[in-house]
């Protein structure tokens, strides 16, 4: 178990109270970056030579089959206001035959009475792909892979999320800056667990370099988070100014926009390892997803979308998520694509900055205007 934990366990809970107050009334979106999905276009087909009835929408990730491409993104837990939305979104997305994640389970390796805010997602979703979640900084220093398996058996996870933060932990005020030797503990995490390790961003995407890396380490999957989306600069941002922190305030504001467009890093990343690919951050629509599966994705995630709507219950979990779905299958039909494979061979067009960018970088755009349809 972590060393020294236990005069942490309150200050933990606020910042989650924290986050979930300030994603639910202030705005916490990227103010000069975009995600670059507006940048790519699919080549319509006046011609699709499909039924919408006949789309499939199904796709078989990490071994379970999701009746979409989606995973809701992890939110949250170890708070009493998680509890509510991660049980809205487990119950949703048992129903939807979808995937989720929850979020980082340390308040509870910390404070075991918050364990009930995280197994409460197994207990409404029991046949649904659920993801547990750890930072980075602290399966460096604070546990070793016994607690790993912990927080595995908590929510009897088909995964495990180990979650890079770097500029979050620099703008925090509680910040844990430490990731020096980080790939080597994940590729040991790889060795020890049974069940699949996912790494994932938190809003400033992964390159093709640290993909590559990851992959070498041994992760079975590789969730892109962009930047685009959620600001967790931003985020930090409205708490230091809350207590009147004008260095973390200052500092936040600078890097608002800091990072890797949502598309950019699908296309780097897809164009450089072999394992799946989840495409997340700023994924505000069914057309979104379609995109992202278009540019090599095989799910997509997102969570600020679902967070007021889980606030207020599953039924508005599920009336959310089905307006993305509906979306997709739009998407699908308006290409000629009657499933996901076909989704991904779907011709489209990369342009602006999104092309700039990988132009510069090497990667190649192309090849996607030239495939079939």
């Amino acid at each position: 178990m972590g060393r020294g934990l236990d005069d942490k366990r309150e200050p933990i809970k606020e910042r989650k109270i924290d986050h979930i107050h300030i994603c639910l009334s202030k705005n916490v979106e990227a103010k000069n970056i975009t995600t670059g999905f507006e940048d790519i276009f699919f080549v319509h087909r006046a011609l699709p030579e499909i039924s919408m009835e006949d789309i499939n929408l199904s796709t078989e990730v990490f071994g379970y089959k999701f009746s979409a491409p989606i995973m809701i993104s992890s939110i949250t837990g170890g708070a009493e206001e998680a509890l509510k939305i991660n049980a809205s979104i487990a119950e949703a997305i048992e129903e939807l035959g979808l995937g989720m994640g929850v979020g980082s389970q340390r308040a509870a390796l910390e404070n075991p009475s918050m364990e009930r805010t995280y197994a409460i997602v197994r207990k409404k979703a029991p046949n649904a792909f659920i993801a547990a979640n750890i930072g980075a900084p602290q399966i460096i220093r604070d546990y070793e892979v016994e607690d790993l398996e912990k927080i595995i058996d908590m929510i009897e996870a088909d995964a495990l999320i180990i979650h890079l933060n770097p500029l979050q932990e620099a703008v925090q005020p509680e910040g844990e800056t430490f990731y020096h030797g980080v790939l080597e503990k994940i590729s040991q995490i790889v060795k020890s667990l049974s069940v699949p390790v996912i790494v994932k961003e938190a809003g400033s995407g992964i390159s093709a370099e640290d993909a590559r890396r990851l992959e070498k380490a041994g992760v079975a999957g590789i969730d892109v988070a962009g930047a685009g989306g959620t600001s967790w600069a931003a985020v930090e941002f409205y708490r230091a100014r809350k207590r009147g922190n004008h260095l973390t305030e200052k500092t936040g504001e600078e890097f608002w926009d800091w990072g890797i467009p949502t598309a950019v890093s699908i296309i780097e990343v897809v164009q450089s390892v072999n394992v799946p690919v989840i495409a997340s951050g700023g994924i505000r629509s069914g057309l979104d997803v379609a995109k992202a599966i278009g540019l090599g994705a095989d799910l997509a995630g997102f969570a600020l979308p679902i967070l007021e709507p889980a606030m207020r219950g599953a039924e508005e979990v599920k009336k959310k998520i089905k307006v993305f779905i509906r979306q997709l299958a739009t998407s699908m039909f308006l290409v000629g694509a009657p499933s996901i494979e076909k989704l991904k061979n779907a011709p489209l067009v990369v342009l602006g900055r999104t092309a700039e960018w990988l132009r510069i970088r090497g990667f190649d755009i192309e090849s996607y205007a030239r495939r079939g349809g």
